[in-house]
């Protein structure tokens, strides 16, 4: 399978996984794949993930995480696509459902939530927002 995006196609698995109430989801491994998924995990926004090996290239497990059988994740979308990459400078960096959401940002110094963007002052690639 020849992916041209597979932030977009991660994101919507977890998507399509939340909205047919799964309590995991997998999808091939890739070290940008696992940073976002660290982030995801870091705010609470899944409950786990690993990295499994299926004996080819790997696999990204995350378990999704439900409260009051709803999914935490509310909302999850791409917005910096490969046909139109979308970079901000830190002032820009966009706060996400008044700071309840959160957008992800590939920075030189790695893949950094808004907040942490915004503290370290660093702008960058504006990947996904999330809440």
């Amino acid at each position: 399978m020849n992916l041209t995006d597979p932030v977009a196609d991660m994101l919507t698995r977890v998507r399509n996984a939340c909205q047919a109430g799964h309590r995991r989801v997998d999808m091939p491994v890739s070290k940008l794949k696992v940073e976002i998924a660290r982030l995801l995990h870091d705010n609470h926004y899944i409950q786990d993930f690993k990295v499994l090996d299926d004996g080819r290239h790997g696999l990204l497990r995350l378990y999704l995480k439900y409260h009051n059988d709803q999914s935490v994740i509310r909302e999850l979308q791409r917005v910096s696509a490969p046909g139109l990459r979308r970079y901000v400078k830190v002032r820009e960096i966009p706060r996400v459902k008044n700071g309840l959401g959160m957008a992800i940002l590939s920075t030189p110094r790695g893949l950094m939530t808004d907040r942490e963007a915004r503290s370290a002052r660093l702008g960058g690639e504006l990947l996904a927002v999330v809440w």
